[in-house]
Formats: structure tokens, C-alpha cells, sequence
């Protein structure tokens, strides 16, 4: 048994992997198969497609041009110039004048004909003095009295295009203006395309051509007349032709695509052959790219196959010293753990005597912080009212005194809210006029304000600007601003606060100063973090504002305004129409 198990593993190894090799195989073949047809049919119709629109481009321009040139004889035919040279036969002056004429209209050529069909002015001054009475387009202008258009075989080879339109002055007939057209000049523009074009009249004879040999012919003389291809051409067709196009015609022994466009003028029509050459190639070179990456994946996958044997011994080699070094590692782990067990319970005795004296530091921070104000503000009241007295002013000097009494309320009151920064509160919540709170709060900071001497700038809406709320934390962020504020502008020779309140989606008040800005914008609401110097502050009063505020839903931004200084934001939800009426009842 133990000889019979080496022998029958390597069998069934090699049994998979042959199966695996099978199916990227046939993988590859039904990809390439698929890839072939789709792109085929894609590309084919992407080029007929082109085939289409440059074939109606092609007819529109020679539509356009027969158009143009059909009005000039109408034209010429009423110039009084050529009508007097007719009738005086003085023509010094009518060859000039009808070469002025060509340079405007980009008619080929212009000739001008008496009542006996000799030239007697042309652009082309060798042409002057031929009798042409016995031509069509000459002796039908003559008979008819609309533009005639002929087409006149050349001896050379190929076609002239003439417009003419006999001259009359009264009731007689003086003779004839002729207008060449350059048709030509499609056929020079053609032959810089890969496709083939022909353009044949009613009776289906070639007028033009991409090949001159053709003209004169129908179409199925000029496809049957080419030169057959020898035995290497067929072989080499044959090899790199790897799509299977069915072909509209046979263009000289190769299959072309054949597009038919009806030109609105005589029973004219349009045809041109497209090659296949560009679908091929397109086609050809993204299944080469297919055929390439199949056969480095079949290389790959020869060589992970070779190299798997030696990878498995060297696999179980590190697996075996992993494993050794995960028992040591997990020996001293153990070890570890006992020394941390012995010293843990020691460990949270101490963090929690820790936290205790934490607590305790940074609630009397706290409160040595919010409480500094109003006592500060009760001072300078107390000595406002002792100096009313003497003076007796007793009525302000009771002002002073219910000033005084507002602020032990509120001292009162901080102290219970200061908690809001360890915990959420539980306190219900009432509308709030952001206004009033606003005002509340600069009659608290007004002996500051009077002493620094500190020009405060208030943009307010008219309409109260009401939230859900606490009116006493709110102002307490509302004073902590301020302060900022005023502390931040103390180097300044003018200090400036800018106030604004804002009614949106949100209910905004903007605090800006003039100072020297922010250096520090991500731990500024950090606890205990201040640039203020020692004994001016502790810094919590941003970290409790922060928390009042999210407590309430908003947010308190800070950051550099363009001008300098510093910018901060509180914004907190507006209170709705129906909650308004909601928190009335």
C-alpha cells in the first residue's frame, strides 16, 4: 500500500491539469470565435456606415455644383455687355468680360457664340473662331428657350458638362452663352480615397469615374473587365483572411462593399466600393492581441506547472519554521500574560484614582473659567452703583443692582450646565431668539466692551431668528465667542468684532475679528488647548462651547478669514413655522 500511493497521486495530478489545459483551449477558441463574429459585424457596420455618408456627401457637392453653375447662363444671357457686342459684332471687350466672369462664378469655362455658332469670345482664347452650328448643346439652346445641359464625349477620353442658353434682345436671337462644367475636379478629389466611385447617367453609361477606363461602359462591363489574380495573390488571401464577409460585389477579385445613392438630377445615380481591407485589419489585430494572450497564459501555466514540485518542498520548509517560531512566540506570549494579570489589578485601581483627579481638575478649571466673567462684570457694576449712590442716582444705581442679580442667576446656572461637558444634558428644550440672546450677552460683555474700546458692527434680520434650545447655554457660547474675540484683538491699534446673523436652512451667527488669526485650526477645540498667555485662560471655553452646541443639534466652525483674522460659526437648526406654532400652544 505505502508503494501503490506515490504511484496513483501523480496520475491524478497530471489527469486535472490535462483537463484544465483542455478547457483553456477550447476557452480560447470559442473567444477568439465569438470575438471574430462580433467584431466582424461591428466593424462592417461602422465602415458602411462611413461608406454611407461619404457617399450622400459626394452626391451633395456634385448636386451643388451642377446647381450652381445651371443659373450662370440664365445670368449671362441678360448682360447687356454681351447683348450689345451681338448686336454691334464688336467683341474686343467680351472675352475680358467673360473671364472676369469665371474668376466669380468658378465655372470651368464661358464662351460666347453668335447666330452661327462660331466663338466669338471664350476664357479660353483657343477656342475663339471654331464653328460649333452642329453641335447638340448649340442647336438645342437655339431651339429652346430654357437652359439647356449636355453631356459631350470627349476624343481624348472622358466627358465635358456644358450649360447653354440661347441671347435674344427684343424677339430675335443673337446667339448663344455656354457654361463648362469642372466635373473633373470630383474625380481628382476621388482618386485620394481607398474606395472606388463611378457616376452614371439614365442610361446607366459611366460619365465619371475613379478609373478612366470605365467611363463609357455600364457598371457590370467595368466590375467584369479586371485583371485576375495569380496563384500567390489567392494563397496569400486565402491565409490572411480570417473573417467571413459577405460580399455586395467583386471589385478586381476582391470582395467590396457595394452603396447605391440617386442623385436628383437627370436620372443621374451614384455607386462606390468599399473594401474590406479596413475591417480586416481592425478584426485581425485585436484577435492576434487574443491569440497572444491565450498562448502566454498557456506558457504561464506550463511553467507554474514546473515549478509547483519545487515549490511545495520549499512551502513545507517555511511552513515547519513558522511553525517552530509561532511556539516560541506563543510560549513568551504566555508568559507575558501572567506578569499582566499580576499587575492589572493594580493598574485599575490607579487609572481610576487617575480618572477621579482628572475630573476634579477640569471641572474647577471649568468653572474658575466660566465664572471669571460674571464676577468681573459684578465688580464693575457693584462699583458703578456705590458711585451712583453718592451721587444718589438711586434708580440706575438699582439698574446696577438687578444687573447684579441677573448675573449671580446665571452664575448659578453654569454651574449647573458645566456638567454638559462630561455628559449629554437631560434638560427639555424651548425656542430661543438668537437676537435677544445676542443682546443679552454684549450687556453682559459691555464693561469689556467700554474698556478696550472695541468697535462692534451688528448685521441682524429684522425677523426674530428662533431655535429650539437652551437661552442660557446659548448665550454662554455667545460670551465665550466674544471673548475670544476681544482677546484675540488685543495687539490691535483698532480692534474690530464683526456680528452677523443669518436665517437659512440654518440659523448662523458669525463672530469675526480683526486679530492675528489661527495657527492651529484642528486642535483649537481641543481641552486645555490655549495661545492665550498663562493665567488669561485654561482653554475650555471653545471645547465647551463646542459641546453645547452639537449637544443642539448644529455645529461650531472656525477658521482664517481672507482679510486676517479669525472666523467662527455657529449654526444651529431653525426653528420651522410649525414648530413655532407648536412650542405657542
Amino acid at each position: 500500500m505505502e508503494r501503490t500511493s506515490p504511484t496513483l497521486r501523480p496520475l491524478t495530478v497530471s489527469w486535472r491539469v490535462r483537463l484544465a489545459i483542455a478547457l483553456l483551449l477550447l476557452l480560447a477558441v470559442v473567444t477568439i470565435s465569438v470575438t471574430n463574429r462580433l467584431l466582424t459585424d461591428r466593424f462592417t457596420e461602422t465602415t458602411r456606415s462611413r461608406a454611407e455618408l461619404r457617399i450622400a456627401l459626394y452626391s451633395g457637392n456634385l448636386l451643388a455644383e451642377l446647381r450652381q453653375n445651371a443659373i450662370v447662363p440664365q445670368l449671362l444671357a441678360r448682360d447687356p455687355t454681351l447683348i450689345n457686342a451681338l448686336d454691334s459684332a464688336n467683341y474686343s471687350l467680351s472675352t475680358q468680360r467673360l473671364i472676369s466672369f469665371v474668376e466669380e462664378i468658378g465655372a470651368a469655362s464661358l464662351m460666347l457664340y453668335d447666330i452661327d455658332g462660331r466663338v466669338v469670345a471664350a476664357t479660353d482664347r483657343n477656342r475663339l473662331g471654331a464653328t460649333h452650328k452642329n453641335d447638340p448643346y448649340f442647336v438645342d439652346a437655339i431651339r429652346s428657350n430654357a437652359t439647356i445641359f449636355s453631356v459631350i464625349k470627349r476624343e481624348q477620353g472622358g466627358y465635358r458638362f456644358i450649360y447653354s442658353r440661347r441671347i435674344q434682345d427684343g424677339g430675335d436671337t443673337l446667339g448663344v452663352i455656354a457654361a463648362e462644367v469642372d466635373l473633373q475636379k470630383f474625380e481628382r478629389a476621388w482618386a485620394g480615397i481607398s474606395d472606388a466611385v463611378i457616376v452614371s447617367d439614365s442610361s446607366g453609361e459611366i460619365i465619371l469615374a475613379t478609373e478612366p477606363r470605365w467611363r463609357g461602359q455600364t457598371e457590370g462591363d467595368a466590375l467584369a473587365n479586371h485583371t485576375p489574380q495569380n496563384a500567390i495573390e489567392r494563397a496569400i488571401q486565402a491565409t490572411t483572411d480570417w473573417t467571413a464577409l459577405p460580399p455586395d460585389a467583386y471589385l478586381q477579385g476582391e470582395a467590396v462593399m457595394r452603396l447605391e445613392n440617386r442623385i436628383p438630377f437627370r436620372g443621374w445615380r451614384m455607386v462606390s466600393y468599399t473594401t474590406y481591407a479596413s475591417v480586416r485589419e481592425r478584426v485581425n489585430g485585436v484577435l492576434a492581441l487574443e491569440v497572444m494572450g491565450f498562448a502566454i497564459l498557456l506558457a504561464l501555466t506550463f511553467y507554474a506547472l514546473s515549478r509547483r514540485t519545487a515549490g511545495r518542498l520549499a512551502l513545507f520548509q517555511r511552513e515547519s519554521a513558522e511553525l517552530r517560531a509561532l511556539n516560541l512566540a506563543l510560549q513568551r506570549e504566555i508568559a507575558e500574560r501572567k506578569r499582566v494579570q499580576e499587575t492589572l489589578a493594580v493598574a485599575e485601581q490607579t487609572l481610576e484614582q487617575s480618572s477621579k483627579l482628572a475630573a476634579l481638575g477640569e471641572m474647577s478649571a471649568a468653572v474658575s473659567h466660566e465664572l471669571n466673567q460674571p464676577l468681573a462684570a459684578m465688580k464693575t457694576y457693584l462699583a458703578g452703583a456705590r458711585l451712583l449712590l453718592r451721587r444718589n442716582r438711586l434708580e440706575e444705581a438699582l439698574s446696577s443692582f438687578g444687573r447684579i442679580d441677573d448675573l449671580i442667576e446665571r452664575m448659578g446656572a453654569i454651574t449647573r450646565q458645566l456638567k454638559s461637558y462630561a455628559r449629554k444634558g437631560q434638560e427639555a428644550f424651548s425656542p430661543v431668539d438668537i437676537g435677544a440672546a445676542l443682546a443679552s450677552s454684549l450687556s453682559m460683555m459691555e464693561p469689556q466692551l467700554r474698556q478696550r474700546q472695541v468697535q462692534i458692527s451688528r448685521i441682524l434680520p429684522e425677523e426674530p431668528v428662533l431655535v429650539m434650545g437652551d437661552r442660557m447655554r446659548i448665550e454662554q457660547v455667545m460670551v465665550n465667542l466674544l471673548r475670544n474675540a476681544l482677546d484675540a484683538t488685543k495687539s490691535e491699534r483698532n480692534p474690530q468684532v464683526d456680528i452677523i446673523l443669518s436665517a437659512g436652512e440654518t440659523a448662523t451667527l458669525t463672530v469675526r475679528d480683526n486679530g492675528p488669526g489661527i495657527e492651529d485650526l484642528d486642535a483649537l477645540f481641543e481641552p486645555f488647548y490655549t495661545t492665550k498667555q498663562a493665567g488669561d485662560g485654561v482653554g475650555l471655553g471653545l471645547a465647551i462651547s463646542s459641546g453645547i452646541v452639537n449637544d443642539l443639534g448644529g455645529r461650531l466652525t472656525a477658521r482664517n478669514g481672507q482679510n486676517g483674522g479669525a472666523v467662527f460659526e455657529m449654526q444651529l437648526p431653525i426653528l420651522g413655522t410649525g414648530a413655532e406654532h407648536k412650542a405657542a400652544e
